[in-house]
């Protein structure tokens, strides 16, 4: 079976961030949740993942992942740590004649190409231990590959505990490992402490078994941005643009046309279909369904699902759903359980909430929809208000197929607007309106002469 252990039982004080390092988000995403989906996608059986500080936390954000096992490292004063002690932690998981990969989980951008390419080469060679490098224009902080005069691979050497002559080196250790899973464990039993930093090293698994006489070889990667690892929030940034470029790239792979990639914000997992356009400034996360010919200008679409042909312009959508051939916007929001039929127009300054719009319904402008069932066909005027809460209660109002609010109008709820109900400008409505009936509620409206130069406001 091929296995991977996966390290994320680290601090990461680096990120001066009370979150564990391997939550920190890429695109609505945990880093460790790419590092499980690369080896998901790959032709890795089993996951394994070993956790230590904040571990509570890192289980909870992944309790609805399958196929993951948590496995947890004791922490205190007395442990050693190091890479070599975490996987340790994993050894009782782990079968003599499986397959292992040994990845961290603060290497978000590692593919699923990466990880299949790489243990592949491991077992057609039959290799005890292979690591993955690269070579590297400046590779300081890194773990040097040390070959010998035949360029065999004989040792990884820390930087902490480097020579002078061995920090030139420009071949790196990725902390990328394949390992026969009997190697892993002989091997993992005769590390010691005697290092710079007085803990157990993975690392020091390849010169025991290179002393050993096993075979040991290295994978050298070409895209050395497979390895960058996140210690900080610069390189968490630089990780984001590196994924980013690469979905939204999938994307317009497969039809989708993006103005703009270096400003569109796509979270992986969401479902975009073929000619959609999105333009500048446009964030849709992992959940939300954009359906054919949709066009998205400058949005904000969080988990809702867009329909065909529809028109979006500097919008926020949230947990909503839009028929077909509706417009949304400018700056309209359509908040939580929102559902707006076909050839709708939600126009400028519009609110919906908790509420369903029928086919071919029109809110042009400055208007508030909370908690209604509006028919197909209604007319919505210019600053209507759906008065939805006593200060206590929300309470839903109806209006019917073909009804028309005048503009400013209130309907105070509970209310009714039956079929084709008229009601006023500027009323406030407080009673059901019947099928046909125009409802106007307004005080009479009196002229006072003179009253202007009485007030000496006329000189």
């Amino acid at each position: 079976m091929k296995v991977s252990v996966i390290l994320a039982a680290g601090e990461g004080t680096r990120m001066k961030s009370k979150k564990p390092k391997v939550l920190h988000e890429i695109l609505g995403r945990p880093m460790l949740f790419y590092v499980l989906n690369s080896c998901k996608h790959s032709q890795v059986e089993k996951n394994l993942v070993v956790v230590g500080h904040n571990k509570e936390k890192v289980r909870k954000a992944f309790e609805d992942e399958k196929d993951v096992e948590f496995i947890e490292q004791p922490i205190g004063d007395n442990v050693p740590y190091g890479t070599g002690y975490a996987v340790m932690n994993a050894l009782d998981k782990i079968e003599d004649d499986d397959t292992v990969i040994i990845l961290n989980g603060d290497t978000p951008i590692i593919s699923n190409s990466t990880i299949s390419c790489f243990l592949r080469y491991h077992e057609e060679r039959n290799n005890d231990i292979t690591v993955l490098s690269a070579d590297m224009k400046d590779p300081t902080n890194y773990g040097r590959i040390v070959r010998d005069e035949n360029a065999n691979v004989v040792a990884i050497v820390e930087e902490k505990d480097a020579s002078e002559k061995q920090k030139l080196i420009r071949e790196i250790n990725s902390g990328i490992f394949a390992f026969k899973g009997s190697s892993l464990k002989s091997a993992l039993t005769k590390i010691d402490t005697n290092n710079a930093a007085n803990e157990l090293y993975i690392t020091d698994t390849l010169e025991i078994l290179v002393n050993e006489g096993k075979r040991v070889d290295s994978f050298k990667l070409r895209d050395t941005r497979e390895i960058l690892g996140v210690n900080s929030r610069y390189e968490l940034s630089i990780a984001a643009e590196i994924l980013q470029k690469k979905i939204n790239k999938e994307y317009m792979i497969n039809g989708v046309g993006i103005i703009d990639p270096k400003s569109t914000y796509i979270e992986y997992g969401a479902t975009i279909e073929r000619d959609v356009m999105i333009y500048p400034g446009t964030r849709i996360d992992r959940k939300s369904i954009i359906k054919e010919g949709a066009e998205i200008y400058s949005s904000t679409i969080k988990n809702s699902t867009i329909g065909e042909d529809v028109l979006i312009r500097s919008s926020e959508i949230e947990d909503s759903t839009i028929g077909r051939g509706t417009t949304v916007g400018p700056y309209a929001h359509l908040r939580p359980n929102s559902h707006v039929g076909e050839n709708c127009k939600i126009g400028n300054f519009v609110e919906v909430k908790n509420s369903n719009v029928g086919d071919g319904s029109k809110m042009s402008h400055l208007a508030y929809i909370g908690d209604a069932d509006v028919g197909s066909g209604v007319n919505i005027g210019c600053g209507v208000v759906f008065v939805n809460y006593d200060g206590r209660d929300k309470f839903r109002a109806k209006v019917g197929d073909n009804a028309f609010i005048g503009s400013n109008a209130n309907l105070v709820a509970p209310i009714e607007v039956e079929d084709y109900g008229y009601v006023a400008a500027g009323s406030t409505i407080t009673k059901k309106v019947l099928k046909g009936q125009l409802s106007l509620e307004r005080a009479p409206q009196k002229n006072i002469d003179g009253w202007v130069e009485r007030k000496g406001f006329i000189k």
